[in-house]
This record gives structure tokens, sequence and C-alpha cells, in this order.
């Protein structure tokens, strides 16, 4: 099992950024979650493809781009030579698998991964077979996407244990990746369940930044 941390840069103070992220140059199994929200799939607004090229300029370190967004292949297309590492959308962006399908076909040509995402109130079994078969990575959300901060929903445990039994049984290669509420309280029974992948932002950036790279691997 893999065992990476995902620092969720929304945390982040905006005004310093280079020096943000600095405490996690050279670090392994490590990458930068930004979270990109368009004001309408969710309700919230944070950076958009100006600033996340930007980013992309200035980090050495892995950048994972989680797409909340209503239409997600302006996101895939506009930002594919930014040299992001992964890209993910939501499942219930489209009323059809087939759409989810030719989206995730069409990332894959752009970028190395390739991640599918559900809400807390969408069930893994409306995950069809071919995107599981398809997808690099499976981001659960543990909390209402939209706002940092919130408490983690305990029923993600189950859609994890799910989604790595699925795995072992059909020989899926996904990542399980894991974003709301998580901390140093929950992390090893995240693991235990089968998540690879932590996302935590106020858990991390909200602490001195000579903290940082303890505090990632206190997730571990």
């Amino acid at each position: 099992m893999l065992n990476l941390v995902s620092p969720s840069i929304l945390s982040c103070d905006f005004m310093n950024i280079r020096s943000e992220l600095h405490p996690f140059v050279g670090a392994s199994n490590l990458w930068l979650h930004l979270d990109i929200m368009d004001g309408h799939f969710v309700p919230n607004l944070t950076f958009g493809i100006p600033i996340i090229k930007q980013i992309a300029q200035i980090s050495s370190i892995p950048l994972d781009a989680h797409l909340m967004v209503t239409n997600p292949r302006f996101h895939i297309e506009e930002m594919k030579d930014f040299g992001l590492h992964n890209i993910t959308f939501h499942l219930e962006v489209f009323e059809t698998s087939d759409d989810s399908i030719e989206l995730i076909k069409l990332a894959k040509s752009f970028y190395p991964s390739v991640g599918i995402s559900i809400k807390p109130k969408t069930q893994v079994a409306q995950i069809n077979d071919k995107i599981l078969e398809l997808v690099d990575l499976v981001l659960v959300m543990s909390v209402e996407p939209g706002f940092g901060g919130q408490s983690f929903i305990e029923s993600s445990y189950d859609k994890i244990n799910i989604l790595n039994q699925l795995r072992e049984t059909h020989g899926h290669t996904y990542q399980i990746q894991i974003d709301g509420g998580v901390s140093n309280i929950n992390a090893n029974n995240l693991r235990k369940q089968g998540a690879d992948n932590l996302v935590a932002g106020s858990y991390i950036f909200k602490k001195d930044k000579n903290d940082y790279l303890g505090l990632v691997e206190s997730l571990r």
C-alpha cells in the first residue's frame, strides 16, 4: 500500500505561498492538493487557472488537482500543459457513466494520473465498474465539499473498505484518497481500512510552518 500525504493548500497563507510550500521541498511520498471550486458545483470559489499555473511554476512537488467544478473538461484541457501530476473530477457532474468514461480517457492522454471523486451522499455502488478499471485514484469526500475545517463523516470508513475490497477482488490499481477532517486521530484507522492517500488542510497549515513535516509524518 502507498503511504501518500497530500497537504491541501486551500488552508495555507496565500500571501506567502512560496514560503508556505518551502518546508515540503524534497519530502518523499507527498503531493500538494489543489481544491479548485467554481462557486457553482459547490458553494465556494477558490483559485482559477492563472493561479494554478503560477503554483505549478514554483513547485517541484507533484500537484494533485481536485476539480469541484461543473465543467471539468474545460479545466482538464486548459491545464494540460502545466505539468500537474494528478487531476480528479466528480462523478456527480455527469448524468451517465459514459460521459465520465469519455472524460477519463481524454484526461489520461494529458496527465500521468486521473481520478474520480464522490461526495458523502454518493455511494460506491454508483461508480461504474469500467470507471474503477480506468482510473488511477478514487477520492472519497469525508466532508461536504466546499469549505475546509469540517468534521469527518464516519460513514466514510465503509466506503474506503468497500473500495479496498473491490480493488483486491478485481485487481484494480487505483489509489484510495480521503479528503475532509483528516488528522492524526483517524489517520491510522483510515489506512487500516485501505486508504493510501490522505488529504489534510487545516490540520497542517493552521500550525507553525516549522511543524509542517512533522504533522505530515503524524499521518503516516
